[in-house]
């Protein structure tokens, strides 16, 4: 597929956003979405026909492999990506909208239509919640999926079509846990970065409150 629309998506968001928010985008776009296209998409491009049994009983490998990986990590790892990113379109969407709303009115409603402020901020934060919540999901998927982060060398089967239990080798295990611990590093990084840009904008809000309050208290 192509990954065209995820970078337009975070170029157009990226004019929206704060400091922090530039630096999401910027560990989403060079960190993950490159590291997927460049290096990670290839480790598991033929992890299917990379995987062996020591039996040539039919069905079994087949088996075996649906037991052990019920979803492949990369395709996992490729919608977490695209749910992740979703939640920026809301931004998108609500600056869209504001512009539109001037444009029938045929006059200025906002200071400016891309200002954190108001419903915008409400959107902003909600989208910051929802990044946050789909991260913390697809690390939990992960970990109950495959029994943790780790890639075994040899796992042991005694699923039915096969006749007892039988050694399977999985193809590039160290290689394919490196990057598996890099995407659980990365992804960690993206759940700390918005929790602080949440944590900033409401510290902001707040202060901003409370100035107006005082200054009309003193006139």
């Amino acid at each position: 597929m192509s990954w065209g629309f995820l970078r337009d998506l975070l170029s157009g968001v990226n004019k929206y956003s704060t400091g922090i928010g530039r630096i999401w985008i910027a560990v989403v776009f060079i960190f993950r979405l490159l590291v997927y296209i460049a290096a990670a998409e290839n480790i598991w491009k033929y992890e299917h026909d990379e995987f062996e049994c020591n039996i040539k009983q039919p069905g079994c490998e087949n088996v075996c492999f649906d037991h052990f990986f019920p979803v492949s990590h990369i395709r996992l790892w490729a919608l977490q990506l695209i749910m992740v990113s979703t939640p920026s379109l809301l931004v998108v969407f609500h600056v869209a909208y504001r512009e539109n709303r001037e444009k029938h009115h045929n006059q200025k409603l906002y200071k400016s239509p891309a200002e954190l402020d108001g419903g915008l901020l409400c959107t902003y934060l909600i989208s910051l919640i929802l990044k946050t919540g789909f991260e913390i999901v697809f690390l939990v998927l992960f970990y109950k999926l495959y029994n943790g982060f780790k890639v075994p060398r040899l796992v042991k089967c005694d699923i039915r079509p096969c006749p007892n239990t039988v050694d399977c080798y999985i193809s590039k295990p160290t290689e394919k846990m490196i990057f598996l611990y890099f995407l659980v590093a990365t992804s960690c990084l993206c759940i700390v970065l918005n929790l602080s840009e949440f944590s900033y904008l409401i510290f902001k809000y707040s202060i901003k409150c409370y100035l107006k309050r005082y200054i009309k208290k003193r006139q």
